[in-house]
């Protein structure tokens, strides 16, 4: 199974972290030095993605500017002979025509951002990318996925899970589990928000999906569900009807940089992992601790 379009959903409002997505969207806000954005485009690009959809809302523009040249940059940067911040804005730069961007122009949820895409994407399987959760690891987590999904059926679908604290499985998408084979199972039943106590495992649905096309659909007729949203949980269950279900429990550390919590954790983390940040990093980290 080929999997070679990754759909970006991107027109969340950010409110958890207001007031900074006040006028710039949450996927810019930086980790270290890099937008949001830009490492999820990485994660996929590693995995192979040659085709990257953004689903985008208003005042994005800016994410769409981020994925094109700059040429007053690039000539002040050429002018005052700055070959490596040149050479950096250059690796970072996708190829002409292998980003495209869609509108969602209603905050109906994640299965109807999703579904925007679906004339883009067209009928072949493809990935699903949160950009507000990364996931630190080498190598990436959409690219583990995509290893695991090349042993498997033609209409197979991936959800990557990572295990919750058992009281607070009610706020997740959870599934249950099948059948093992290392660190992929068969999902046995999704819910979406399992009331206390009922939930059938403490593995929650995070950020990364293998699905195929049929999913648009479902979606194209998919009620609302919690929150008066269009959940993309929701259209995985009546999928699951008719085709399987896998999910990966993925090496690496999760970090939800849509919370200000998860934000502030990833700096850190993605700060000590760099070899000319750690040594400050860290001295500075004493000082504020008092050591």
């Amino acid at each position: 199974m080929r999997i070679r379009k990754a759909v970006f959903p991107v027109a969340g409002l950010g409110t958890r972290v207001l007031p900074a997505t006040k006028a710039m969207p949450k996927e810019m806000l930086t980790i270290v030095d890099k937008p949001l954005i830009q490492y999820v485009y990485d994660e996929a690009r590693e995995a192979g993605i040659e085709h990257f959809v953004f689903v985008t809302g208003r005042n994005k523009n800016v994410i769409e500017d981020h994925f094109d040249r700059m040429y007053e940059l690039d000539a002040t940067l050429a002018a005052r002979g700055k070959k490596t911040e040149q050479d950096i804005l250059a690796q970072n730069q996708p190829e002409a025509g292998a980003v495209s961007f869609t509108r969602q122009q209603a905050p109906l949820g994640l299965g109807h951002a999703v579904w925007c895409a679906r004339d883009i994407v067209g009928n072949e399987p493809f990935a699903v990318v949160l950009p507000d959760e990364l996931v630190l690891n080498t190598p990436g987590c959409l690219k583990q996925m995509i290893e695991m999904a090349s042993s498997l059926g033609e209409k197979s679908n991936l959800v990557a899970v990572e295990a919750v604290p058992d009281h607070l499985t009610h706020q997740y998408g959870i599934c249950g589990v099948g059948k093992r084979n290392g660190k992929m199972f068969e999902v046995d039943g999704m819910v979406e928000k399992p009331a206390k106590g009922t939930a059938p495992s403490n593995l929650s649905i995070t950020g990364r999906y293998i699905l195929q096309p049929e999913i648009f659909k479902i979606l194209e007729t998919q009620e609302r569900g919690a929150g008066g949203e269009i959940q993309l949980t929701d259209a995985m269950i009546g999928l699951a009807r008719s085709q399987k279900f896998y999910g990966v429990e993925f090496e690496g550390e999760r970090h939800d940089c849509g919370s200000k919590p998860g934000f502030l954790r990833a700096n850190i983390a993605y700060g000590l992992k760099r070899p000319e940040l750690r040594d400050g990093l860290i001295a500075e980290m004493k000082k504020y601790l008092g050591q």
